[in-house]
């Protein structure tokens, strides 16, 4: 135990405060305390209100009906109930050529006339054609605009006057707006069944002409079959992947209560199973990579294959399997390497993990507390969602004149009601005044991004401080648990609920102030991804590179806040004192007792890591295994999919945050009854007068006895 025993010694130079002296009236969280940080209390009450303002603001400003429904030239919405195109949800375009690509089509308004239809075209016609037969141009009209009146106008006006479009293309909806039905079959890009159409003007052209670059055309047409395919397997495979996630509830509601009650065999069983389910791992890639060998293109690299939308095709490569057997071949070594260096560790860490259980049993109501975190997440999750959106659309529809030829005007804004009767139209003949995007040049809109910005300033701001209540709540209740001589006696009859009232009644301003700090880091690192995003395209490397160490730089601030925070929080809950003080004596605390910290703290949480791998890895091979039917009892009743490794992956991250959700009590448990721990170890010596609080087992893995109390 040299090495606990050097981490004890006082510090001589004071540089890390002074060590915490006994204190006879002590006995686990102040209840005598009063309000801290008001002035940041005051200001989160302030922020609210504004907030509050802000969204009242979006919601009366705001029509969502821009983000649902497409608008047509007119700025009128597609689909809108109520309105002329209630009937017609689908946007045409009168010549899609004319769009840079598909991929624009979704954010910004292409050049050409664009009217609401109730369907999109089926077929390959042009409105010559059509105009000398009377059913085709019966179905040509629904193409048109409200202007046209038939055949009463000659065919060559009616296309000049852009009241009908000069050919019809078969078209399918994505986003509520028609697209060419492009297939790309052996290499080769069709729309319907043909490559090559007319254009309405007897021209005879490639069908890779309707958008720019057929390459691009196929990446829109991948991407677009590929998210079919997986939402058809979510809607075959939902219930089952809800059963998935239950079973992930259930496996780490039975590991919790099992490390109530066995935490030291637990923790050894949870590593000897992590160590075979990798190893088994390791097993299956190598077997898996030998039959492999010999087939035809199975030694294919992954760079020569490139990206296939169809992820199976990968596990048919050797290659793929190579790649998994070396990062699990990696993964095992460090375990085990972990495992032997730190083996001395692991006992105290056990002795840790048994205190947080007893702690966690007797107070089994912080089991179900971070539902009531994760609902108020949710509050503020959908707050400023809905906000975004209103503000988003709360812009006035601005109008630009479209020109195919060169004209003076072009790009200029525009009004629809007056154009015909401008300037524009006698110097620029086939000028069009068109509905562009959403924006305004008021005032209001002027500070819309302001108001953007103030709206995911204050989500981070309010998600930190629902955190932060979270993390202070638990820690008083576990405080309240270790500092109890006689457990559970000397506890409250409701540990949690007087810890919860205590962090909203005395501590808002200080949870508001943490959460503050670590908001604006946070804020500062958003501003950094924006910008690294808008350089990319830039040729600066000193600016790229500037901005890649900030980024790296504020990465690791906001890693050291949050643990800083975490600590300072334990300690509010604790002493009730304010953030800053809090923050000091934890961080000096910490200092004083280094290497404990680096070692004893991260052991606890490398094995709760191990804990929530084990429950992910369990989970996810047994669905592996189902979705994959290779359990032959249910073999018949998995769904049938496209993409097994779909529901796959859902339950794996599902599983993932459910045994984190559960875990994170275990962890806040252990932090709260370390810091506990290093200030017993400061408070008390085990004299009569100052016995430690510590449990027997963890006084004897110390080698500490309290006098008159010998250990059994």
């Amino acid at each position: 135990m040299a090495m606990d025993r050097a981490a004890g010694r006082r510090d001589p130079n004071g540089d890390y405060g002074t060590p915490q002296k006994y204190d006879p009236t002590f006995k686990g969280p102040i209840y005598d305390r009063g309000c801290t940080d008001i002035i940041c209390c005051v200001l989160l009450v302030v922020a609210i209100v504004g907030y509050v303002v802000v969204g009242v603001v979006a919601w009366t400003h705001g029509d969502p009906r821009k983000v649902i429904h497409p608008t047509d030239s007119r700025g009128q919405f597609c689909g809108q109930p109520g309105t002329p195109n209630e009937k017609k949800p689908f946007l045409f375009y009168f010549d899609i050529v004319k769009c840079a690509s598909p991929l624009v089509l979704l954010e910004f308004q292409c050049p050409t006339t664009q009217i609401c239809v109730s369907k999109c075209p089926d077929r390959y016609l042009t409105y010559l054609a059509a105009s000398g037969n009377p059913a085709s141009l019966e179905y040509y009209r629904n193409f048109c605009t409200p202007e046209y009146k038939g055949t009463q106008k000659a065919a060559l006006n009616v296309l000049k006057d852009r009241e009908c479009p000069a050919m019809l293309i078969p078209s399918t909806p994505l986003a509520r707006r028609c697209f060419p039905a492009i297939q790309a079959k052996k290499g080769v890009i069709m729309v319907g069944n043909k490559t090559t159409y007319e254009d309405g003007w007897g021209n005879h052209r490639n069908v890779t002409e309707l958008l720019e670059g057929a390459k691009k055309a196929n990446v829109v047409l991948e991407t677009r079959q590929l998210a079919m395919k997986i939402f058809e397997d979510y809607t075959v495979s939902w219930y089952w992947i809800i059963i998935g996630l239950v079973i992930a509830m259930v496996a780490s509601l039975v590991f919790i209560v099992l490390l109530r009650f066995l935490a030291g065999i637990m923790v050894w069983v949870m590593i000897v199973m992590v160590i075979l389910v990798l190893g088994y791992g390791i097993f299956h890639c190598y077997m898996e990579y030998a039959k492999l060998k010999g087939e035809a293109g199975s030694d294919m690299s992954l760079a020569d294959l490139g990206f296939q939308t169809d992820l199976r095709v990968y596990l048919h490569l050797r290659q793929t399997w190579l790649a998994f057997l070396i990062i699990l071949c990696v993964l095992e070594l460090v375990i085990v390497l972990l495992l032997i260096f730190l083996r001395k560790r692991i006992l105290i860490a056990i002795a840790l993990i048994k205190e947080a259980s007893r702690a966690v049993g007797h107070v089994m109501s912080s089991l179900l507390f971070p539902l009531c975190t994760f609902f108020l997440l949710c509050l503020c999750i959908a707050y400023w969602a809905s906000t975004a959106v209103f503000l988003s659309t709360s812009n006035e529809a601005v109008y630009k004149v479209f020109n195919e030829s060169a004209c003076p005007f072009a790009g200029q804004t525009c009004r629809p009601e007056t154009f015909n009767t401008s300037n524009v139209t006698k110097l620029c003949p086939d000028a069009q005044c068109l509905f562009a995007f959403y924006g305004g040049e008021t005032a209001y809109h002027k500070y819309l991004i302001v108001l953007q910005f103030f709206n995911v300033f204050m989500f981070f701001w309010l998600a930190n401080f629902v955190i932060a209540l979270g993390q202070v709540t638990l820690a008083g209740a576990f405080a309240s648990y270790y500092w109890a001589f006689k457990k559970p006696d000397d506890m409250p009859a409701f540990p949690l609920f007087s810890a919860f009232g205590r962090a909203l009644r005395y501590h808002t301003g200080s949870l508001a102030f943490g959460s503050l700090i670590l908001a604006i880091v946070q804020v500062i690192r958003v501003i950094l991804e924006y910008l690294d995003h808008r350089l990319k395209a830039a040729e600066n490397k000193f600016a790229k590179f500037l901005l890649s160490c900030l980024k790296c730089c504020f990465w690791c601030l906001e890693k050291f806040i949050k643990f800083l925070n975490r600590n300072a929080y334990i300690m509010i809950a604790i002493y009730g004192t304010n953030f800053c003080t809090s923050a000091r004596n934890a961080f000096f605390l910490l200092m004083r007792n280094i290497i404990r910290v680096a070692v004893l703290d991260k052991v606890t949480d490398f094995l709760f890591f191990l804990g929530k791998l084990l429950i992910v890895g369990s989970v996810g091979i047994l669905a592996f295994f189902f979705f994959t039917q290779r359990i032959k009892l249910v073999q018949d009743t998995a769904p049938p999919l496209n993409y097994y490794w779909v529901p796959i992956l859902t339950v794996i991250v599902g599983s993932y945050l459910i045994a984190h959700g559960f875990f994170s009590v275990y962890g806040m448990c252990v932090d709260t009854l370390f810091l506990c721990f290093l200030e017993d170890l400061e408070r008390n010596d085990g004299s009569a007068e100052k016995p430690y609080f510590m449990s027997q087992d963890l006084r004897k893995l110390l080698k500490k006895t309290n006098k008159g109390q010998p250990d059994a």
